[in-house]
């Protein structure tokens, strides 16, 4: 996808301090503890086999992951700024080749802090992580083929890590299922495109950068 300029919008973490996330169902003290109003991300802390059950979907175009990818995840973590999320997506043939092909992605996410403007409207201006994709089809593999000469080919084309930067913007219902339904972008890079970069100088940081989009839904309120 295109390159554009995201100055504006990373500055953002520069001029915001991190803070304590509010999860449901923790109890606080009201006079050690003050909640502040632009840190508020509500969550839920399961116990037992509860932890089990997911807490959120998403759907998220590109990012190396095919055109489309949709799948279920969980936030957990002392502040609740961790994600994990297992993916699966589909890249079209016009795109792959002889086939449609599918794709599996797990997604690990670190969200250090938010903001709240009012009880229904959220922010969170940076956030990080990184997932690894692969992609099915007996022509990519995790292991150089013996066919080609050794270390030919240095890196898996089965298998592919990727780094990231994003914001997310959301939105806070009233809803007993739905907790927040966010928007989210996030601009993206692989080991390939960095090897890429430090050894091909006319290589633009455009060439090696991904942006994708997607909308997150995180659920039970209750």
């Amino acid at each position: 996808m295109k390159w554009f300029p995201i100055k504006i919008l990373c500055i953002l973490p520069a001029f915001l301090s991190p803070a304590v996330h509010v999860c449901a169902g923790d109890t606080l003290s009201a006079p050690a503890v003050q909640t502040r109003r632009w840190d508020k991300r509500v969550h839920l802390k399961y116990k037992r086999w509860e932890r089990l059950k997911p807490t959120q979907a998403s759907l998220q175009y590109a990012g190396g992951m095919g055109m489309f990818a949709i799948g279920a995840g969980w936030d957990y973590g002392k502040r609740c700024q961790w994600e994990t999320d297992f993916l699966w997506g589909f890249l079209p043939k016009k795109y792959a080749g002889e086939k449609t092909r599918l794709t599996f992605t797990v997604k690990q996410n670190y969200i250090p802090w938010s903001i709240s403007f009012d009880p229904r409207w959220t922010l969170e201006p940076f956030y990080c992580g990184l997932y690894v994709t692969t992609i099915t089809g007996d022509e990519f593999w995790k292991r150089e083929p013996g066919k080609y000469p050794n270390k030919y080919y240095n890196f898996s084309t089965k298998l592919r890590p990727y780094i990231f930067i994003g914001q997310r913007f959301g939105f806070n219902p009233s809803h007993n299922l739905l907790r927040n339904i966010s928007a989210y972008y996030e601009v993206s890079t692989c080991e390939l495109y960095l090897v890429s970069k430090a050894t091909n100088r006319t290589l633009r940081m455009k060439d090696i950068l991904r942006f994708s989009f997607g909308i997150k839904v995180h659920l039970f309120r209750d």
